[in-house]
């Protein structure tokens, strides 16, 4: 960093370095046209980001993100609650959001199992899915993880916590490819995919 810009700019710099898709490079060339535009761009965005970090909550049944403890899509009664779909992060719930194709509940687990970084299923809300499913007599269940190794391990597992549970499990089907991050797929795709799932 440059000592001429001031340490206060600088630490905004090194935070905004920080987002997903932004390095040093860019997160200078956001931050000065911040400074420049900073009576419509930097004071609406500082009050904002304030607001959100005061209102921002968990959704206690899904795990999605709001501002109230119960979700938008929880809360919305024209959902279908005979299906649930597992997603792995808010990312992929608002990407099949974008798609328009899904109209059931959704359930956030947090991540997936990773044995190389030490992620099993009590750092994941698996217990969480399996205890919903199991008390609301959900008859279908989406497994809508990417087709990593770990998203389809992490698949195999719920698949197994929830047999006897008298949910149909299913999975995305054509469309999705291996390897394949749900975020990055267009919404023709996720929608496909949505409509030609299969039993998994």
């Amino acid at each position: 960093m440059s000592d001429s810009a001031g340490k206060e700019i600088d630490q905004l710099i090194s935070l905004m370095a920080k987002l997903p898709g932004l390095g040093p490079r860019s997160a200078r060339r956001a931050v000065l046209q911040l400074v420049k535009k900073r009576t419509v761009l930097l004071e609406p965005l500082a009050r904002s980001l304030t607001e959100v970090a005061a209102t921002v909550r968990e959704c206690a049944i899904c795990g999605n993100v709001g501002t109230s403890d119960t979700c938008g899509i929880c809360a919305d009664p024209k959902r279908d609650t005979n299906v649930i779909c597992v997603v792995s992060d808010v990312a992929d719930l608002w990407a099949m959001e974008r798609s328009l194709a899904f109209k059931g509940r959704y359930h956030v687990l947090g991540g997936v199992l990773s044995a190389l970084d030490g992620i099993g299923p009590e750092e994941l809300q698996i217990p969480r899915l399996v205890t919903r499913v199991k008390k609301g007599g959900v008859p279908e269940v989406v497994l809508a993880l990417s087709a990593t190794i770990d998203g389809q391990t992490t698949a195999h597992y719920i698949a197994d916590q929830l047999e006897g549970s008298g949910a149909s499990v299913t999975s995305l089907a054509q469309g999705v490819p291996i390897g394949g991050e749900l975020d990055y797929l267009d919404d023709g795709t996720i929608t496909a995919a949505l409509k030609a799932r299969k039993t998994f």
